[in-house]
C-alpha cells in the first residue's frame, strides 16, 4: 500500500481500490501512449492490457518514453510490460504485439475492458478501434494530433463533437459520422495551428496491411506529446473514478 499512498491521500481507499480492480486496454505505445501507460501504471490501474506492434528505433528517441539505447530494436509491447512491472511487479500486464484493423479489431476487444485508449496514428484503424469499442459500450478516450505543436496550453480535452482547430479531429469526425458515431468519445487534442502548414495530418497515411504506406515523419518534441499523454491517462482516470469530465474547451 507504500507504493500508492499519496495517491490514496488524494483519491480515498475506495478509489485506489476502484483503480486497482480496473483494466485498461493502450493501443498505440509511441509518443502519447508510452506517456499514457506510465502514468497509468503510476495512479495505481491494476491491469493493463497493451497493443502495439511497433519495435523501438532510433528516431523514437525525441519524444518515446521507452526509447533508450538499451531497447533500441525490442518490441514495445515488451519494453512497456517490463517497466510497468519495475514500477508495480503487483501490475497484470497483458504485451500483444498486435497490429490492428478492420478485419482483427472485434476479436481484440474479445476482453472485457473498463476503458479503451486510442493512441495510434492510422486514421482507418482509429476509425475502426473507436467505432468497434462503441458498439461493445466501453469508453474510448482517443488522441488526436499532438504532431507539429509547440504551446501545451492549448491542449483541449472534450467529446469529440466538440473538437476544433485539430485536422485529425476533423477527419476522424467525419468518417465517425459516417458510420453512426457523433459524439460519446472523449479526445485530446490541441487548438493550436500547425507550425508547419506543409506537415501532412498524421504521420502514417491510411493503412494497406501491417506496414502500411511509407511513412511521412511530422516534427515534434519532447514534452508536448508527454502532455498529451497525461492528458488522456487523466480522462482514463476520471472515467474509472466516475469523476465529471472536464470541459474546458
Amino acid at each position: 500500500m507504500m507504493r500508492f499512498a499519496r495517491t490514496m491521500q488524494l483519491i480515498g481507499e475506495d478509489g485506489l481500490s476502484r483503480l486497482g480492480e480496473s483494466t485498461v486496454a493502450v493501443f498505440g505505445l509511441g509518443a502519447v501512449g508510452s506517456y499514457v501507460v506510465e502514468a497509468l501504471a503510476r495512479a495505481g490501474v491494476g491491469s493493463l492490457v497493451l497493443f502495439d506492434h511497433d519495435v523501438v528505433s532510433l528516431s523514437n528517441m525525441n519524444r518515446q518514453l521507452l526509447a533508450l539505447e538499451s531497447t533500441i530494436g525490442q518490441a514495445k509491447v515488451r519494453v512497456a510490460r517490463d517497466r510497468i512491472l519495475d514500477i508495480n511487479p503487483n501490475c497484470r500486464v497483458e504485451a500483444r504485439v498486435q497490429f490492428v484493423d478492420g478485419e482483427n479489431v472485434a476479436g481484440l476487444l474479445e476482453q472485457r475492458f473498463n476503458v479503451l485508449v486510442d493512441a495510434i496514428d492510422g486514421v482507418n484503424s482509429k476509425v475502426n478501434l473507436i467505432v468497434a469499442a462503441r458498439e461493445l459500450g466501453i469508453p474510448v478516450v482517443s488522441s488526436m494530433g499532438a504532431a507539429a505543436k509547440l504551446d501545451p496550453s492549448k491542449i483541449v480535452a472534450a467529446d469529440i463533437s466538440k473538437s476544433y482547430m485539430c485536422p485529425l479531429a476533423q477527419i476522424i469526425r467525419k468518417r465517425l459520422r459516417r458510420r453512426g458515431v457523433v459524439s460519446g468519445v472523449r479526445c485530446v487534442f490541441s487548438t493550436e495551428p500547425a507550425q508547419n502548414k506543409n506537415e501532412p495530418v498524421v504521420e502514417e497515411a491510411p493503412e494497406q496491411g501491417l506496414s502500411g504506406r511509407p511513412r511521412a515523419p511530422i516534427g515534434s518534441i519532447s514534452y508536448l506529446t508527454g502532455m498529451f499523454g497525461l492528458y488522456v491517462a487523466s480522462e482514463v482516470i476520471r472515467i474509472l473514478l466516475d469523476v465529471q469530465p472536464s470541459v474546458r474547451c
